[in-house]
């Protein structure tokens, strides 16, 4: 069995632990594989907070709940190791480096940055130099059994159709990394763009680079690459809808509940590749045991999708995330939810001016007038950015082939696939996105699912006003430009006769037809 057996008194490195992937997985390890000896963390000390005051504050998370009331001593297994990606052998001590070299088993690389505009050069440090640095102390291993890395389904986002393979990276590393080493960053800026060439961002292309490079030491290490789709909130564990952050769709779905977020570009026929986070670290930990126990002579690549096994449209995410935030409504909504998805350029253009700009120079305006500080096109300008850095992804849609991660489910028992479950064709989709928005709610947000009947009342307000605002709209029009007009007065009168006389011929014809 997986859980019981092969991680008990194991050392595992992690890395990314106080991300929201890493999280999850520290928390799943020490949870279903409570006799696992102990998890080393790397951790990059921040401004006034110790590395061992960042992982007090990440154990005393909701996440860790269910962990807490099993073994409330769980952090003693947790040991965190200094490190900083971005400098010369990871910043990690030549004692620290020696300790691990001595004891780990497993390592998990989960760290990466995730900013899809990240300049190149930083996007190169953390995805691809710390990768490779990771992987030359993993040289150093001698009781290495396995090295998981965390890539993602869209570094191949150039391809239609990606199959479960290590692609040739678009340039060699090695000759990408000694030349941008001597170029200033406004010339990497100016040539970016070249670099990337089909791909959408650094992200992508720095991942699809990291890929190559852990190829490269598989000759040496038994190596398993994770590729997650889109990861949203939990699906069953440790509970349903947890999430932590505005990242991805998260913020989306928090834009459109606060009814800020009108209208986004996106097709809504195309397949939504979102991924459950449990799902994705459920296979993590399986492939570890697997790449561990059968040794596979090539790096093997799990691609960790839905599309292609249950899938679901952006058409329909809209659809529930609407529903289920007029019945369960966030505090303080700026309007009623009412988000619109569409393909069409120009109509998405038009409805931002709308339901965008307009409302938000308005809001603004009267802030200014009461002597508060303008917020609202901040706000929006923000929005935006972060819509049009994913409009990539949510305008079209790829085909993934999956057959390793269907291998990986028939090796395990009955018992590891009930324990350790990323069976994606079980996902109730519905229930899924209400608990993906309600999660938002509560642990993004903080706010009291009890605070909801005024939360609704607010609602309630807010379609008054709208009613109030368009039927004087409709008065000012009516006075300044139909009631001073006969030719706009002859067509409003036709229109209002034709709509009189279509609903008399309904009535005539219900009366009938009963």
């Amino acid at each position: 069995l997986l859980s019981p057996r092969y991680y008990s008194g194991k050392n595992v490195l992690i890395t990314g632990a106080t991300g929201f992937m890493g999280k999850v997985l520290v928390e799943k390890l020490l949870r279903s594989c409570p006799n696992v000896r102990s998890l080393y963390v790397l951790v990059r000390p921040k401004a006034g907070q110790s590395m061992q005051e960042r992982v007090k504050d990440m154990m005393k998370c909701k996440l860790f709940d269910r962990v807490r009331e099993d073994d409330p001593d769980f952090y003693q297994k947790i040991v965190p190791i200094s490190s900083e990606l971005t400098q010369p052998g990871l910043a990690i001590s030549p004692q620290d480096a020696q300790k691990l070299a001595s004891c780990i088993n497993v390592v998990f690389h989960c760290a990466a940055t995730i900013r899809f505009d990240e300049p190149l050069k930083h996007a190169l440090q953390l995805n691809v130099i710390a990768t490779q640095q990771l992987l030359t102390l993993a040289l150093q291993m001698p009781n290495l059994e396995a090295f998981i890395h965390v890539s993602t389904a869209y570094a191949n986002c150039n391809r239609r159709q990606i199959d479960e393979v290590i692609y040739p990276p678009p340039v060699e590393p090695k000759k990408l990394i000694d030349s941008l080493e001597w170029m200033d960053d406004s010339i990497v800026r100016d040539i970016t763009p070249r670099l990337i060439g089909d791909r959408p961002n650094t992200y992508t292309y720095t991942k699809a680079l990291a890929e190559c490079v852990v190829q490269q030491a598989s000759s040496k290490i038994n190596i398993g690459i994770i590729r997650p789709s889109i990861v949203g909130a939990s699906w069953q564990e440790p509970f349903p809808g947890w999430i932590d952050n505005f990242n991805g769709p998260s913020g989306v779905f928090i834009a459109a509940g606060k009814g800020i977020l009108r209208t986004m570009r996106a097709n809504n026929d195309a397949v939504a590749d979102l991924i459950p986070v449990d799902v994705v670290i459920n296979l993590t930990l399986a492939a570890g045991w697997y790449t561990a126990v059968q040794k596979p002579k090539t790096a093997l690549v799990y691609n960790c999708t839905t599309g292609g096994i249950n899938p679901f449209h952006w058409g329909e995410i809209e659809h529930h995330v609407m529903s289920t935030f007029k019945r369960n409504p966030l505090e303080q909504a700026f309007r009623r939810p009412n988000a619109n998805i569409t393909s069409n350029y120009l109509i998405n253009q038009y409805w931002i001016l709308v339901s965008h700009k307009f409302p938000a120079l308005i809001y603004d305006l009267f802030l200014r007038l009461s002597g508060q500080k303008p917020q609202m096109m901040r706000i929006f300008n923000r929005l935006h950015k972060a819509i049009g850095l994913l409009e990539y992804f949510s305008s079209q849609e790829w085909e993934w082939n999956s057959e390793n991660v269907t291998m990986l489910m028939g090796q395990l028992s009955p018992e590891d696939r009930k324990n350790f479950n990323f069976d994606v064709r079980q996902l109730n989709w519905p229930e899924y996105i209400e608990n993906y928005c309600i999660g938002t709610k509560k642990y993004v947000l903080n706010e009291d699912m009890s605070d909801i009947p005024a939360a609704r009342q607010h609602l309630r307000k807010l379609r008054n006003i709208r009613y109030t605002f368009n039927t004087v709209l409709l008065v000012f029009i009516w006075r300044v430009f139909i009631a001073r007009s006969q030719m706009a007065r002859n067509i409003w009168y036709f229109v209002v006769s034709l709509c009189f006389k279509f609903l008399s011929y309904f009535r005539a014809s219900s009366t009938l037809t009963n």
